[in-house]
């Protein structure tokens, strides 16, 4: 894209929901607007005082403004677009009925104290980048121009950079669990045979409706005809009493009978243009 706004336009309506709002997270507190402690997981808050945000909040916190914070907004520009591009290609339901699947998952597994981190965002991340390689398992992957393999080996790799990095290896296996868990019951269960338990919700089909973005092909609920309409009502235009008086009077103008066309003028001179005039005579008469 030549600008970017135009690639900010561009992007699918998921993926760019999801990274801006990791991204406006971040900046908000690095502006102080809040405590990091109050959109962590909890559970014990979530339960004793019902502090529900925190199941949602915890998600869109990447960590600070750093090289690993832009790793993985990058993971969502390229491999959340990839997928939401390709095959969730006009699944807008479907590719949030995955990410929540996956949210849910996580907060299962965050039950156990072991597997328990404040912010989970970087394990639904992670698990982005696991479905992408067992949808894409043949492309072709650069990393840091150094090492080449293909696309069913990128978790794998980025799992071994992040323990030479020195990161917790946790976050990223459970978002390994997770995608597996959803590549498995949506994909290769059905392909052995077995039935297709995990189908996207009516209520998930009926959010992307009422949003009005994206495309969900087959979907059982029709989209939203006022979505993103802030206001629907007759509209006015300024000076109408004299624009209606203008065009009254023009269509007084159209309506009324137009005169008869005048009678040609008769040519003074009946010859004119005339090679030959006279008596004819048809031969053998």
């Amino acid at each position: 894209m030549s600008t970017p706004l135009e690639y900010y336009h561009s992007l699918p309506p998921v993926s760019k929901l999801y990274g801006v709002s990791c991204l406006m997270t971040t900046a908000a507190y690095y502006l102080q607007l809040y405590h990091l402690e109050s959109i962590a997981l909890d559970y014990s808050l979530v339960i004793k005082k019902f502090q529900l945000w925190r199941l949602i909040t915890n998600f869109f916190f990447l960590g600070p403004f750093s090289f690993p914070f832009a790793f993985r907004l990058i993971i969502i520009a390229k491999y959340g677009v990839s997928l939401e591009r390709g095959p969730f290609d006009k699944r807008t339901a479907d590719y949030v009925w995955m990410l929540l699947f996956g949210a849910l998952s996580l907060l299962v597994m965050a039950v156990v104290p072991y597997f328990w981190t404040p912010f989970m965002g970087r394990s639904l991340v992670f698990m982005i980048v696991y479905i992408w390689g067992r949808e894409f398992p043949n492309a072709r992957i650069n990393i840091y121009g150094v090492v080449s393999l293909k696309g069913f080996y990128l978790p794998w790799a980025m799992l071994a950079l992040d323990l030479i990095f020195g990161h917790r290896l946790m976050p990223d296996i459970l978002g390994m669990v997770a995608g597996h868990l959803y590549y498995f019951l949506t994909v290769l269960h059905p392909l052995a045979g077995g039935k297709f338990i995990l189908k996207t919700p009516f209520w998930i089909h009926k959010l992307v409706a009422y949003w009005g973005e994206g495309i969900q092909f087959n979907s059982p609920v029709q989209r939203d005809p006022s979505a993103g309409t802030a206001f629907r009502g007759r509209s006015y235009r300024l000076n109408a009493t004299r624009t209606s008086t203008r065009e009254g009077t023009q269509t007084q103008r159209r309506s009324s009978p137009s005169p008869p066309p005048a009678p040609p003028q008769q040519r003074n001179n009946q010859d004119e243009g005339v090679a030959f005039r006279g008596r004819s005579y048809r031969l053998s008469s």
